[in-house]
């Protein structure tokens, strides 16, 4: 469809701009708040695509109107435009993968508008959503205005680094997650399961990558890097892929012990330092710290089971006390926004203070 000048042509073009600066922030290297800024330009190019397809179809008429339909509804002396909902709605014809997908977007924008994540887990944790949501934008903008209009004209593929993270690195990591930041993670693992396993498994939900070293011996002009579509795969493909994949997992061993994955003092003390390396916590920091916080009782107290469960439990058969993953995540989520600090810790016990938990929690 060629466009001449004209509104339609200046909405179209506004939503190509936003896709590709949306592309643009996402492949920069030092981009801090690459998940939230992507989302926020990715949802307006949608949002324009649309309007732009509206004008051609409908007209000036992708506006809310009162409640009566005489009068146009303003925000600021300007018509309020449809948002993405309901052009989806209106719209009508888009396929029920590519409508999660933007669904997905649209919740989880409106969870992070006020929050600054800067945590590349989340990152890693949606590129496949992220992903998707492109590609569907682009085949949207083929089918609606043309070929011509095509994004992978101005698009190449970032360039990528191998970064392998140890396990401790991993474990300081998960420790530093904020509590804005868990509520996200949440917030996707529960869409997610949401999903048929049909819809999960769409390219136009989730566009999964695995990344290969290509070694071959063909042609010198061919393409260094190749995008191939898992429903174009034959069977054969697939079950060679299905190969690799399984080269390339981890083995995980499922065995059952007890008091797994519970942490020691010392380990809670050093996931805090290393999630927070300038803090000054020490042992006796949070000796004083659950005293205060009533997570474990007194050495000589009646009962040493009376603890606070969600953070702490006795070990009988050791006759100690070892702490959930919770407690250390707690800590440096209060140390990194500011509501706990060292010293006064060390003074509140001094003084013989008391607090209440739930003052710091919610």
């Amino acid at each position: 469809m060629r466009l001449r000048k004209g509104k339609t042509k200046t909405t179209l073009q506004s939503a190509i701009d936003a896709a590709l600066l949306a592309v643009e922030i996402y492949n920069k290297p030092r981009t801090t708040f690459r998940s939230e800024a992507y989302i926020a330009m990715m949802v307006i190019a949608w949002t324009r695509l649309f309007h732009a397809h509206f004008n051609v179809t409908i007209g000036d008429r992708y506006y809310y109107k009162d409640k009566n339909g005489a009068r146009y509804q303003k925000i600021d002396g300007e018509k309020k435009a449809w948002e993405l909902a309901t052009c989806m709605s209106e719209y009508g014809s888009l396929s029920e993968p590519v409508t999660k997908n933007l669904q997905f977007f649209i919740k989880l924008r409106n969870k992070i508008e006020h929050r600054h994540i800067d945590k590349r887990e989340v990152d890693t944790l949606i590129f496949g959503e992220c992903q998707a949501l492109l590609y569907n934008f682009e085949t949207t903008l083929i089918q609606l205005f043309g070929k011509e209009y095509a994004l992978n004209e101005a698009l190449v593929y970032s360039l990528q680094l191998s970064h392998l993270r140890t396990s401790e690195q991993e474990a300081a990591s998960k420790a530093a997650l904020s509590k804005d930041l868990k509520n996200i993670v949440n917030y996707v693992n529960q869409y997610r399961s949401t999903l048929s396993d049909e819809i999960f498994q769409s390219q136009e939900y989730s566009i999964r990558l695995l990344q290969i070293p290509k070694i071959s011996n063909t042609n010198r002009s061919d393409l260094a890097v190749e995008f191939v579509r898992w429903d174009k795969l034959s069977e054969g493909d697939r079950e060679a892929f299905e190969k690799i994949t399984a080269i390339i997992k981890d083995k995980s061993l499922r065995l059952e012990g007890i008091n797994v994955g519970k942490l020691k003092p010392s380990e809670v003390v050093g996931r805090v330092k290393n999630a927070l390396p300038a803090t000054s916590f020490t042992m006796h920091t949070h000796t004083c710290l659950h005293q205060l916080l009533g997570i474990r009782p007194a050495p000589d107290a009646d009962d040493p089971f009376d603890t606070n469960t969600a953070y702490c439990h006795y070990d009988e058969a050791h006759g100690d006390y070892l702490y959930q993953d919770e407690w250390p995540d707690l800590i440096v989520d209060l140390l990194q926004s500011g509501r706990l600090v060292v010293e006064d810790v060390h003074n509140a016990k001094r003084n013989g203070e008391q607090w209440d938990i739930n003052a710091y929690v919610g």
